[in-house]
């Protein structure tokens, strides 16, 4: 029986370790028959062997989302290995210590700009760098954390998702009439690599599992790897502009 993403040629971003999220998705979306091509930014080595532990080693293109000649030239070098593109995981996100735990006030304008430009306008120019590669029923899909609410710790990261949300909705529209979806996925707590530079990051995750109508297990990526394959295959072809909460059920509970 055919995979879900039987021939499928995506880009997936953001993986830093076989414990980020995008590693997981990369990892089923191959199991159900897609062809992957991945970025690194910053330690390529470690993302080259990293590759390496999927069920099929996937080549590895170097992308800084805020260097311009990057975005610039990626279409021409996803093309030296796909010949273009049915989906896009942007699983990018960063902020510099003083917004992520400290006192919110404190943040200085130049940290709050680092954190919007990589974890909310790259939204935007990662998608614009693939358009010459995807064509009508393509999906662009990002990785989120709930930001309707203010939550401990998360101060100007949750900003910058915040942004991300309001991204997400502009780009389905814009790209709608060419038949690209975009979509969010929302994420409960995970422990993963980003996770750890979160200070005070187990008060986040704390009790989450018990609040969860379903449950939480936040060292188990599978739930949230398999809505991200979901999303990007064909089995949601009117859906667009939405966050498709993968989080036990957290959000939707007033307390």
């Amino acid at each position: 029986m055919p995979g879900l993403l039987e021939g499928k040629r995506l880009l997936i971003t953001g993986i830093i370790t076989d414990a980020s999220l995008a590693f997981h998705a990369a990892k089923i979306a191959q199991q159900e028959g897609a062809k992957v091509v991945l970025t690194g930014f910053g330690r390529m080595s470690l993302v080259e062997r990293i590759a390496k532990r999927l069920p099929e080693e996937a080549p590895v293109i170097e992308l800084d989302v805020t260097n311009q000649e990057h975005l610039d030239g990626l279409a021409d070098k996803v093309r030296e290995h796909v010949d273009g593109l049915d989906g896009v995981l942007h699983s990018i996100g960063f902020a510099p210590q003083t917004c992520l735990g400290a006192p919110f006030l404190d943040a200085p304008a130049e940290d709050v700009k680092t954190a919007i430009e990589i974890s909310t306008y790259s939204y935007m120019s990662l998608a614009k760098a693939c358009l010459p590669l995807m064509g009508r029923g393509s999906s662009y899909v990002g990785m989120d954390f709930d930001a309707r609410v203010a939550w401990p710790v998360y101060n100007w990261m949750g900003v910058a998702k915040a942004g991300l949300e309001s991204v997400n909705r502009y780009l389905a529209k814009e790209l709608g009439p060419q038949g690209i979806r975009v979509n969010l996925v929302s994420a409960g707590p995970m422990k993963t690599m980003a996770a750890k530079s979160i200070p005070g990051f187990v008060d986040l995750e704390d009790g989450w599992g018990e609040r969860a109508p379903l449950g939480w297990d936040s060292t188990d990526p599978d739930p949230v790897a398999k809505s991200v394959c979901a999303v990007l295959s064909d089995w949601l072809p009117a859906t667009t502009g939405s966050m498709i909460m993968v989080d036990g059920g957290v959000h939707f509970l007033g307390v």
